[in-house]
């Protein structure tokens, strides 16, 4: 006789589930990059991912909902880049100011990605309003700026002061960096000249403490 596992059943149903969502994702992604928000319907992400619109509607509200979910994906997945490049130069180097100079020059670099242009940074604030997409970018960036911070203060690197605050500064001048870079025709030359500027701008932290 054939007993039901119950519990295995659950698990398939929250496979499917997320294979789901994981498929609406990645279509919306692709698309979005491709087009944009706005030229996007939200017929083309089901059909692109091979579902129907219940399906997606099971998921996200609408397609705003939609785009709100991938827009937290790319920045968790950008955050992760940034963290993997400044923790292996830290590795390398055991200098934490190489691997704070590493991490944003790996966030600058991201920027030249189309996914990251177009969706992050141009129909992001557009899509969401600057309030929302900003509160999301800085959950995951004013963080690790922060503890990137406290790891110097700890070692005398540069002076201890407030590190959020701070880390909200260097965030605010991180954005715009990266918005210069997204709308230049030059991608790849604004990225070199914005990030000239920004590292002059960082390298003021460590001339505070060595003129002490």
């Amino acid at each position: 006789m054939y007993v039901k596992n119950e519990s295995t059943g659950r698990r398939t149903q929250e496979e499917r589930r997320a294979a789901t969502r994981r498929a609406l994702l990645g279509a919306a992604r692709e698309l979005f990059a491709e087009g944009g928000y706005h030229t996007t319907a939200a017929g083309e992400v089901v059909r692109r991912a091979g579902l129907t619109r219940g399906a997606m509607y099971h998921h996200f509200e609408d397609k705003e909902d939609l785009f709100r979910a991938v827009v937290e994906e790319l920045e968790g997945e950008v955050d992760g880049v940034v963290l993997t490049e400044a923790r292996r130069t830290l590795r390398e180097t055991s200098d934490a100011w190489d691997a704070f100079l590493a991490g944003h020059r790996a966030y600058l670099d991201a920027c030249l990605r189309p996914d990251v242009r177009r969706i992050l940074l141009l129909d992001g604030p557009a899509v969401l309003g600057w309030e929302e997409w900003h509160e999301i970018d800085a959950a995951h960036a004013v963080g690790q700026i922060e503890a990137g911070l406290e790891l110097m203060m700890e070692n005398g690197t540069i002076e201890r002061r407030p590190a959020r605050p701070l880390a909200h500064l260097l965030h605010g001048a991180v954005l715009e960096a990266a918005m210069y870079v997204a709308v230049s025709e030059d991608p790849e030359t604004a990225r070199d000249e914005v990030w000239g500027g920004l590292e002059h701008l960082l390298e003021g932290l460590l001339r505070e403490r060595r003129t002490e």
